[in-house]
């Protein structure tokens, strides 16, 4: 079934199924990624950036920043809303803050 047809709670579930673990913006994109069956080149390439890049985004050794991660929503056509709250989450836990972030 598309991710686009499910409801939001399925959509969650399904992307933490897919990524075997919480859901962060490394495990979103990694989820997409393999999802469409791409390459990490090809995946790169639609982002607009390097494999290497996006090889450090997927390992977790590089965040994003909520521009771009809003940025990579367009690009991919998902939730901008969801893609900026992992991104924001992410960097509250580089920072050591364990706050729950919601985004509307």
């Amino acid at each position: 079934m598309s991710i686009n047809k499910l409801k939001k709670s399925e959509t969650m579930q399904l992307l933490v199924k897919k990524a075997g673990q919480p859901l962060t913006i490394a495990a979103l994109i990694i989820s997409i990624r393999e999802g469409e069956e791409m390459s990490q080149v090809e995946f790169a390439e639609l982002l607009g950036i390097s494999r290497s890049h996006l090889c450090d985004i997927e390992k977790g050794q590089k965040g994003l920043s909520p521009a771009r991660a809003s940025l990579f929503s367009q690009k991919l056509g998902h939730s901008e809303t969801l893609f900026v709250k992992l991104a924001l989450q992410d960097l509250l836990g580089r920072e050591g803050l364990h706050l729950k972030v919601e985004v509307a």
